[in-house]
């Protein structure tokens, strides 16, 4: 861990300032592989998901995001009825294992927990039974923990998971997509926000949904074949967790947070030098744009390493106990129509490319061995970011992509566009425009790669297994100049 935390960017850094950090220390404990889940790929026929739902064993938190003191509330059912067991771990890099144990809560009694009839609005949400609670320790550092869930009586297993955050300055700020991990839920049977009165894919504006819920199994039918660890996890092992091990394998000094903390808390954002946006960030609130932004123009340096974000509108309510940001649906106006004056660029939907290079000579691609006319084969997708492009003279095209044909996408799709611009403060705005940024970054384990499905050509499996230096060199060059201070 030594020397991982001492060279970044290809240049010896002060060991003292760097060995310091908490991310570091706390990778210095020992890891392990005991987080991982063992579910197996079965099919279903309607009114199930296309994987099934697994009753077996699943559960929920009480909130999106807690801090150090705060009560962990974690509700469980199980069906049939079954004793099980509870581990919680932090997510990370941990030698290369990927998770901590933080704790094991032994053995607790399960039982079937009811699961409420839809009301009109579609909307699900549970009241289940306290299944554990424990207080957070001090010492937890701030970063994205799963507690893993294993039913005695047949090995099922799922996870539950939550946001650890802090109150510290930090170098970055890693928000995790988790709004729309949620809008995509479609426990317990077509119940997401795509599904209103529970009909697969109506995309229209009535659909209501409930963070008091489990995750089920992810079925979107674009990016991802069957995934085991979404069980319970949302899609954070899909997009935002080959970001999160390559970062505290780096040694840099990140904390975590939810888009409900950059909706609630704008003073929060204020707290680091670099912002990062991270996989599949579609669904914001108003307050989430007017905060991120407020933050730029304080001198905050932006990084959309994500695709088709800041595209949808949606509100955040209470639950119906009073608990803040627990509910959550579509706005009228359905999609955001400025997203180009904070990201750069347009937000857009299905679509496959590659980036070619333009403006090589820029600080974005030093050290990376790039030149003019080089390509980034396979990066866009599956959703992206595009024209038409903040009118901004600062702004630089620094990739460019056509849009391969596909099923899902318009004929005359927009080209995807990878910009940089300089705000008020100095500051800058990076906006990669795909989905796919992190995953050359690090394949931790249980990696998985995506699916490209190109409909009359079949599912292509993109590999991204191989990191790729190039991606990892800019990454470090936007956020170490982020860290330093910011742009030109």
């Amino acid at each position: 861990m030594g020397a991982i935390a001492v060279f970044r960017c290809g240049t010896v850094q002060d060991t003292t300032s760097v060995m310091e950090n908490p991310v570091v220390r706390e990778n210095r404990n020992e890891g392990t592989l005991a987080w991982l889940i063992d579910v197996p790929e079965r099919r279903c026929p309607p009114p199930d998901h296309q994987w099934c739902r697994r009753p077996q064993i699943e559960g929920y938190c009480s909130k999106t995001s807690y801090v150090t003191g705060d009560s962990l509330k974690i509700f469980v059912s199980t069906d049939p009825a079954s004793a099980y067991t509870l581990d919680i771990f932090r997510m990370g890099y941990y030698g290369g294992k990927g998770g901590r144990l933080m704790k094991s809560a032994g053995e607790l009694q399960g039982r079937t927990q009811e699961v409420p009839l839809a009301d009109k609005t579609n909307l699900i949400e549970c009241d289940w039974d306290l299944a554990y609670s424990m207080v957070i320790p001090d010492e937890w550092v701030s970063g994205v923990y799963i507690g893993k869930l294993t039913a005695r009586q047949d090995s099922s297993q799922s996870y539950v998971i939550f946001i650890l955050k802090d109150k510290r300055e930090a170098d970055i700020t890693f928000q995790c997509s988790d709004l729309t991990w949620q809008a995509y839920n479609r426990y317990p049977y077509w119940h997401s926000m795509y599904d209103e009165g529970q009909k697969p894919w109506v995309n229209t504006n009535g659909a209501r949904i409930s963070f008091d819920r489990p995750y089920n199994l992810y079925v979107n039918n674009l990016p991802s074949a069957f995934n085991p660890l979404s069980n319970g996890a949302g899609e954070f092992f899909l997009w935002e967790f080959p970001l999160a091990f390559w970062l505290e394998r780096e040694g840099y000094d990140v904390t975590y947070i939810s888009n409900t903390d950059t909706h609630s808390d704008a003073e929060g954002l204020l707290r680091s030098e670099v912002f990062l946006s991270v996989g599949h960030d579609e669904y914001w609130t108003h307050k989430m744009f007017e905060n991120v932004t407020r933050a730029r123009n304080a001198g905050i340096n932006l990084m959309f390493l994500s695709g088709n974000s800041v595209d949808g509108t949606v509100y955040l309510e209470p639950s119906t106990d009073g608990r803040p940001d627990r509910i959550t649906g579509r706005l009228p106006e359905r999609e955001f129509r400025n997203e180009d004056e904070l990201m750069g660029n347009t937000s857009y939907g299905v679509g496959y490319g590659d980036i070619a290079i333009r403006n090589a000579d820029h600080w974005v691609f030093e050290g990376t061995g790039i030149q003019a006319g080089d390509t980034l084969k396979n990066l866009v997708g599956w959703e992206y970011h595009g024209y038409p492009l903040k009118k901004d003279p600062s702004l630089l095209v620094l990739g460019l992509g056509k849009i391969k044909p596909n099923k899902f996408a318009d004929p005359e799709a927009p080209d995807h566009a990878m910009v940089i611009y300089t705000a008020e403060k100095g500051n800058f705005v990076f906006n990669a425009g795909t989905c796919f940024w992190s995953l050359p970054l690090a394949s931790p384990p249980g990696y998985q790669n995506p699916v490209n499905d190109q409909g009359e050509l079949g599912k292509q499996l993109i590999d991204f297994t191989e990191e790729d230096p190039r991606i990892q060199r800019i990454t470090r060059n936007l956020i170490d100049r982020g860290i330093r201070g910011g742009g030109d």
